[in-house]
């Protein structure tokens, strides 16, 4: 691949895509158990968000085990913490999500950071990725609004 990373440079890159690829691998966890515990009468829509959402998190895992491997780095095999909360209606399931997709756009910004500048397709990897998690916080802030809320 060319860039201009150093080899130290491409070291940090890969580890913090490995931290991608554990908190995608737990997101796709995570979302599937969500899943499985949503009852009530707005149960099928529900779910179907939910592993929506657990079916992009493996796809975001493969794209970071790809840049990963492109790098000559070894993915990683651990997934991300997995704190069972025993919270399960949907505001706090809700969440729990927030705070875990506010933790992945953290990830993917400091990715930006590390590759600005030195490699175009990592650069425009982290942006995107940043453009959907931040589409995730709007949609899950949205949700977590009373029905009618605009403020």
């Amino acid at each position: 691949m060319a860039s201009e990373l150093s080899k130290a440079e491409t070291a940090q890159v890969v580890e913090t895509l490995n931290r991608i690829l554990e908190l995608e691998l737990a997101g796709q966890v995570r979302y599937l158990h969500y899943s499985f515990m949503i009852f009530g009468h707005n149960r099928i829509p529900i779910v179907a968000w939910l592993r929506g959402q657990a079916d992009e998190s493996q796809a975001h895992a493969v794209a970071a085990g790809e840049h990963i491997t492109s790098l000559g780095g070894h993915p990683s095999l651990r997934i991300g913490s997995l704190l069972e909360t025993h919270k399960h209606n949907v505001d706090e399931i809700l969440r729990e999500a927030l705070a875990h997709e506010e933790e992945g756009l953290g990830e993917y910004r400091k990715l930006l950071e590390q590759v600005s500048g030195r490699s175009i397709m990592l650069e425009e990897y982290a942006r995107t990725q940043i453009a959907a998690e931040e589409a995730h916080l709007a949609d899950i802030g949205k949700m977590i609004r009373k029905p009618g809320s605009i403020a």
